[in-house]
């Protein structure tokens, strides 16, 4: 009987739902779910939550309290969904404040306790910048658990597994977009496509070398990237192609699997090294400003929303 490219996948590969709406994950049955602020500012727009999220605006000490409240509350919903992992970032304003990072970080995880989620279901996000992979180890030692987001480069990879980073999420589609809109004319499609050669690439250094740190392809542009990394230990599919992986069947193979680590880790990569590589890799710190300034207009958004519902209190 034939099944599902969905089905399939969710074999081979932990599919992780890259959505805050409540019905897509009821709908597709994730292990985890993952969110940003783009996807809150979407979550926190649907008509069932206006009531709730008029409460929390004016129930909270400033806008930072709101913002955060309204990303647990969004969260803590979600955890009660997944078995697995709930993935909630740090504001983006804090993607080159170390410290300022790791106070949010042990305040969202405070905020999810008193919600009755624990620790070890929640994933801090935090942008991988030098500053926030350095965050991400002081906070990988105090028991909390990190997904490093917007990488798009083997140099934020190498130092994410150095910090003992829990997850990495490689964003796939926008790195194809980078290089097709400066080569329109290319042939892109399966595996030659860059943000798939990324995410291998990543793959399979870490488990040659025998880091723990999950790796999760993210920001996909169709299902022929998602299969082209079947058997990635993780997939954050959004709901658009989820559908569309529930909807096809055929044959879906493995393409990554798992190697024997034979190579230890090399030395850690210090913060000149680490800068000088971005320097030199012109698509991932295009990508990652492009993506922290994205990230931080939606959250100005969801703060003006915000706003305005307190100014009415």
């Amino acid at each position: 009987m034939a099944t599902s490219l969905l089905s399939q996948l969710k074999t081979m590969t932990t599919v992780v739902a890259d959505t805050g709406d409540l019905e897509t994950i009821r709908r597709f049955t994730p292990q985890d779910a993952t969110t940003n602020p783009s996807l809150i500012l979407q979550a926190a727009q649907q008509e069932d939550r206006r009531e709730r999220l008029a409460r929390i605006a004016q129930e909270s000490t400033d806008i930072d309290d709101a913002v955060d409240r309204v990303a647990v509350d969004i969260g803590s919903e979600i955890s009660a969904l997944v078995p697995g992992y709930v993935s909630t970032e740090v504001s983006a304003r804090l993607s080159f404040d170390r410290e300022a990072t790791i106070k949010r970080a042990h305040s969202l995880i405070e905020r999810y306790q008193r919600e009755g989620v624990g620790a070890e279901r929640i994933l801090i996000k935090v942008a991988s910048t030098w500053e926030g992979i350095q965050a991400a180890q002081e906070l990988e030692r105090d028991g909390i658990r990190t997904n490093l987001t917007l990488l798009f480069g083997f140099t934020q990879a190498q130092a994410c597994a150095d910090a003992g980073a829990t997850l990495i999420s490689p964003f796939v589609g926008r790195i194809l977009d980078w290089h097709k809109s400066r080569h329109p004319d290319a042939d892109f499609s399966g595996a030659n496509d860059p943000g798939v050669q990324s995410v291998q690439r990543i793959y399979e250094h870490y488990k040659e070398h025998g880091y723990s740190t999950i790796v999760m392809g993210a920001s996909f542009r169709n299902i022929g990237e998602i299969q082209a990394l079947a058997g990635c230990d993780r997939l954050t599919i959004s709901p658009k192609l989820l559908d569309e992986l529930d909807q096809q069947q055929g044959e879906l193979s493995r393409k990554l699997r798992p190697l024997d680590a034979d190579r230890k880790p090399g030395e850690p990569l210090d913060q000149a090294s680490f800068r000088w590589a971005m320097n030199e890799d012109e698509m991932a710190s295009d990508k990652l400003a492009e993506g922290i300034r994205k990230f931080m207009a939606d959250q100005h958004q969801l703060e003006t929303l915000l706003g305005k519902l307190r100014q009415k209190a």
